[in-house]
């Protein structure tokens, strides 16, 4: 068995998928059409391949000069997402999953197909177009000749950030599964309703090819969003008192409520708090500031596309400060070591980040379902 097994890196951000792979797993090309993306990959990763800073679309086999175990692709999500426009995978955006498919079969058809791929996205992209878009995606797998299963899994269980996302895997038809990886059915700790209605969905032909993949439960996490807070952030400024009284403002009855009750309990206590648009008694439509002190984040998202960015409420007594979440703050929810460099610009690092991987969650299902079924199928127990 090999001490290392090689991999693709598509769609690669600043390489958090790589971070979570670990050292076990060696990439041997990457690809990463944004620039500044493509930077902070380079910059953290100094032993890997050069990255492929275009359109995967203009990719070919011969660029991909390693065979490999693996393909991880996180294609874009904007057009899969409950926010986005609902164009699916035929967006401009998360429609690019065709050109990276289109390079996996041509690979096949040169007798070097990749055992195991990876498609990560959204949960979204569970129901997207009443759940075409994942019958269009498992059909693809299905008949180029892999069976798949999908996972949610959530940040939640491994950093104070609630962030589902949808993990495809998918594996060649003759690769050997041992049967501690699959289930009869479904876990309701990482296949949620709507993954058996995904299920129910598909056509019997393409059933046959679903895998219930089993995973471990991970021990409860032990640090919460207090512990991740810097003391003197460098890429944020607390907000005037002017600011956080227009935040405290744009709050609801419910949520001052929560404002009272962290002062009155007399502890420094730390809650984020997200602007959204909601419904008021007449039905028009208001930004509202909604707040959680329950030691857990939102789900950082990028600035595009109108989400906002997460806001920090720090209440001591009767003091209350608000100020914009540090990129240091959003990269260690992401299970970031602080080692990793960040862009200066906050936006770009931001960003970065928003569009990221979790690294715990990846190397969750690294150790724990890639590396096993690799290791079988390479001459391991």
């Amino acid at each position: 068995m090999p001490d290392t097994f090689r991999f693709y890196e598509f769609f690669a951000g600043g390489g958090m998928a790589s971070l979570g792979l670990g050292p076990q797993w060696k990439c041997v090309y990457v690809n990463e059409w944004c620039k500044k993306k493509a930077r902070s990959y380079k910059i953290n990763h100094s032993g890997a391949p050069r990255v492929d800073v275009r359109d995967v679309a203009v990719a070919t086999p011969a660029d991909l000069r390693e065979n490999a175990d693996l393909a991880w692709a996180s294609f874009p999500c904007q057009d899969l997402s409950l926010a986005g426009n609902g164009k699916g995978l035929q967006g401009a955006r998360s429609g690019t999953f065709w050109p990276f498919w289109n390079l996996m079969k041509e690979l096949d058809s040169l007798g070097r197909g990749v055992p195991v791929i990876v498609l990560e996205n959204v949960v979204g992209a569970l129901s997207s177009n009443k759940g075409e878009d994942f019958k269009i995606l498992a059909k693809a797998l299905s008949s180029a000749g892999y069976r798949f299963g999908p996972l949610v899994m959530n940040a939640v269980h491994f950093t104070p950030q609630s962030r589902p996302r949808l993990f495809i895997v998918a594996c060649k038809k003759n690769l050997l599964i041992p049967k501690s990886l699959r289930r009869e059915g479904p876990d309701g700790f990482w296949h949620t309703p709507k993954t058996a209605q995904a299920y129910d969905s598909l056509p019997a032909s393409t059933k046959t090819d679903w895998i219930w993949w089993n995973l471990p439960r991970p021990e409860p996490k032990k640090v919460e969003l207090a512990d991740l807070i810097e003391d003197a952030p460098e890429s944020v400024s607390v907000h005037t008192q002017e600011e956080t009284k227009r935040i405290l403002a744009m709050m609801s009855e419910a949520n001052i409520n929560k404002v009272e009750a962290a002062k009155k309990s007399g502890k420094l206590t730390v809650g984020t708090v997200y602007k959204r648009t909601r419904k008021d008694s007449d039905g028009n439509r208001v930004q509202r500031a909604e707040v959680r002190f329950d030691q857990i984040s939102g789900c950082l998202r990028t600035p595009a596309g109108g989400s906002s960015r997460q806001i920090l409420m720090i209440v001591n007594g009767k003091d209350v400060f608000t100020r914009l979440i540090s990129t240091r703050e959003a990269a260690r929810l992401m299970g970031l070591p602080d080692e990793y460099q960040l862009p200066q610009k906050y936006n770009e690092a931001y960003h970065l980040i928003g569009d990221g991987l979790a690294v715990p969650v990846v190397s969750w299902l690294a150790d724990n379902l890639l590396y096993p079924l690799a290791s079988v199928n390479n001459g391991g127990a």
